[in-house]
């Protein structure tokens, strides 16, 4: 993991088993900045500034850049999830990169940029990470749009924007599970935005992985 991506640093691990149970215990760095939301999806503009952006921009390039080969999301899940939540057949291709895995703004922190859990990160579709972002703006159009701008490159391309469909895909699991209902019409609309099809509204919470 490259130094240039903000993160707590990892001090100590505790291992430990009981008759039926292993435990792990993290020591990790304690965070003063607070996380951006207390939930993963924005209600209000948080207001954060150009800095904050920028240093979230140039770690998610770094990040990118990081060696890993675990795969965070499986080629098994996308060809399920693709026609099931988004009405549209997977792609032949995944390009993927190393990413977090669940950018969120419950996982980020600030007025000082600090990335937090990490247990999700590895080998992502490319756009996965700006696109979950996006995804969970989705209710202040103004930080939707700041996600757009600062991650145009990426969104913008053909992987980006393949990467941002399984974002919306997982997403839209998750509403189907009965979390976040309310972003199942933005998240609706915004897969119809790229793909110009509706996706079913009744879609089934459990893929076979």
């Amino acid at each position: 993991m490259p130094d240039e991506v903000p993160r707590p640093r990892l001090h100590g691990i505790l291992d430990w088993t009981d008759e039926e149970h292993a435990y792990r215990a993290d020591l990790i760095d304690y965070i003063t900045d607070p996380v951006i939301s207390s939930r993963p999806d924005l209600v209000t503009d948080p207001d954060i500034p150009d800095t904050w952006w920028q240093a979230l921009r140039t770690a998610t390039e770094h990040l990118s850049a990081a060696e890993t080969t675990k795969i965070t999301v499986r080629d098994v899940w996308i060809r399920a999830a693709f026609p099931q939540y988004l009405g549209i057949p997977a792609p032949a291709k995944v390009e993927r990169v190393a990413g977090h895995g669940d950018y969120h703004w419950g996982n980020l922190a600030g007025p000082t940029l600090t990335i937090l859990d990490w247990e999700r990160w590895g080998l992502v579709p490319v756009g996965f990470d700006p696109g979950m972002l996006h995804a969970n703006s989705l209710f202040v159009q103004a930080v939707a749009a700041r996600v757009r701008h600062e991650f145009a490159a990426v969104l913008n391309s053909p992987e980006g924007r393949i990467g941002e469909l399984v974002a919306i895909a997982e997403m839209l699991q998750a509403v189907a599970r009965g979390w976040y209902p309310e972003l199942a019409v933005p998240l609706a609309d915004r897969a119809r935005e790229l793909t110009g099809i509706t996706p079913a509204g009744d879609a089934a919470p459990e893929l076979v992985r």
